[in-house]
């Protein structure tokens, strides 16, 4: 832990819930209550042993808080391992060895005394296949490749540069957001610029620019202009006469480790918020960035001249997410109203378009093959969205967990991570195809934030994660087909 405020359980609560409404809970992203609290009582004339005695009651239920989050986890691990071997017990007997077959002739049989019978059935049948196919042998490998360590607190997002240049970025709750070198695992550059919170971090499609969204209500463009190809041979007494040594304090998991060459200044900054903003992202060209914030409202920029287009408006409560599509000038915002809005910039006047169809906050929206949306909720819920039709989700995927920024590869894999540490991968007809590992050396113990699939493998690595355990982990994921 980086200190007596930085908890991962009072960051979800205060953050990811969102348990204030008002536009001042931007204020909570940027610095933790307690540093405010502490503030405060700087400020009291009081004495140092009363203040030295608050001090240490602070640190003595934070403690206990820690504790009884163990326990729940460890709880929850139980559970997984008892319903693990219950499925195993229940669909893979020797005396059942083709269990959906069989279920799906009985169901047929019993239902075909008359025509309305027979259509249940069938759509019974295809119910038990999909459920059934959720029990077979995973038809993925999934194995831990890459670690990247350095943040002081939890890690928001991660993104991927374009093909060809081997790195990621990270933005992370400690103010800063970090580009990382994918082969060697080593920080390459840290952005200091932000004075809250960063939440989100995205590269330019042509450039070496990056852009990043703050709790401070600004979002920034900096320039990336780092070594990407590290010489094999660079010793680590090179790289701490370049970066600054960390060495972690109260945290057992922390690794001593190195940062790269720091960035403080922006190359442009998009203001016109008054709130936190969540993401921020370019539209397609990158001639136009989208920003969307806790003050329920997204904004157009002009990327040039850093001056604002369109103020976009609607949603009834703060944004989450921003995400837009690979190739038109069509992004989509995600709100804690239970919806999330197609935005489309490619005439004159823009449009806009209401997805409805979740039951709690929208987590994010992304765009997907064969024109599609896939959206992520905290009602534990994914669903998979076609443009031509937006009455109802083409497919809806059920999950025990609430769900946070999820990644759709190319292939049209969708990487879902979960606030219960897990990440499961379906595809985009809501099949689910395998579990990544989760241990006490693979896997992330706290809540996982984001997911973000490579267009090339680096390293064995195609997937990378990163949560509220300040880790971020770069994956293998492969198809057994293929092995």
């Amino acid at each position: 832990m980086s200190g007596s405020h930085n908890t991962p359980y009072s960051k979800i609560q205060k953050v990811k819930r969102g348990s204030l409404n008002r536009p001042q809970s931007a204020a909570i992203m940027d610095s933790d209550f307690s540093t405010g609290f502490k503030s405060d009582i700087e400020n009291e004339p009081m004495s140092q042993a009363y203040k030295a005695r608050l001090h240490a009651l602070f640190a003595q239920i934070e403690r206990e808080f820690d504790l009884l989050y163990q326990e729940n986890q460890n709880l929850q691990d139980k559970i997984e391992i008892l319903n693990e071997k219950l499925e195993k017990d229940t669909f893979d007997k020797p005396d059942c060895p083709d269990f959906e077959s069989n279920f799906s002739k009985v169901l047929s049989k019993k239902l075909s005394s008359s025509s309305q019978k027979s259509k249940t059935a069938h759509k019974l049948k295809a119910q038990t296949s999909k459920i059934v196919s959720s029990f077979k042998a995973p038809n993925y490998s999934c194995s831990l490749i890459k670690e990247y360590m350095g943040h002081k607190d939890g890690v928001w997002e991660v993104s991927v540069a374009r093909p060809g240049i081997g790195v990621i970025g990270t933005a992370s709750a400690d103010h800063t957001a970090c580009i990382w070198s994918i082969d060697s695992t080593r920080c390459l550059l840290q952005y200091q610029g932000h004075s809250g919170s960063v939440n989100s971090i995205r590269f330019h499609p042509s450039k070496d620019l990056v852009l990043t969204g703050g709790g401070d209500a600004v979002a920034h463009i900096w320039q990336a202009a780092v070594n990407w190809d590290l010489p094999k041979g660079h010793s680590s007494e090179e790289e701490l006469e370049e970066g600054e040594q960390l060495v972690s304090g109260e945290d057992s998991s922390d690794v001593i480790t190195q940062r790269g060459a720091a960035l403080r200044t922006p190359v442009g900054e998009l203001n016109g918020h008054t709130g936190a903003i969540a993401a921020a992202e370019w539209l397609a060209g990158a001639e136009l960035a989208i920003t969307a914030s806790w003050d329920r409202l997204a904004i157009l920029h002009d990327v040039e001249t850093c001056t604002q287009l369109l103020t976009l408006s609607g949603h009834d409560q703060e944004l989450t997410h921003t995400a837009s599509h690979p190739t038109q000038k069509l992004a989509v915002t995600s709100s804690r109203d239970t919806t999330f809005r197609l935005w489309d910039f490619r005439e004159a006047v823009h449009a806009v378009s209401v997805f409805q169809g979740h039951t709690e906050s929208v987590t994010s929206a992304v765009f997907a093959r064969e024109d599609k949306v896939v959206s992520s909720s905290d009602d534990r819920s994914v669903k998979v969205w076609n443009l031509r039709n937006m009455r109802s989700p083409v497919a809806t995927i059920r999950v025990d967990s609430a769900v946070n920024r999820l990644s759709v590869s190319a292939s049209g894999l969708i990487a879902i991570p979960h606030d219960n540490r897990h990440i499961r991968l379906y595809d985009l007809s809501g099949v689910r195809l395998a579990r990544l590992p989760r241990s006490s050396r693979q896997g992330h113990n706290r809540m996982v934030a984001c997911a973000a699939w490579t267009e090339e493998v680096i390293g064995g690595v195609n997937l990378f994660t990163c949560g509220f355990d300040r880790r971020v982990l770069g994956w293998s994921i492969t198809s057994l087909k293929d092995l």
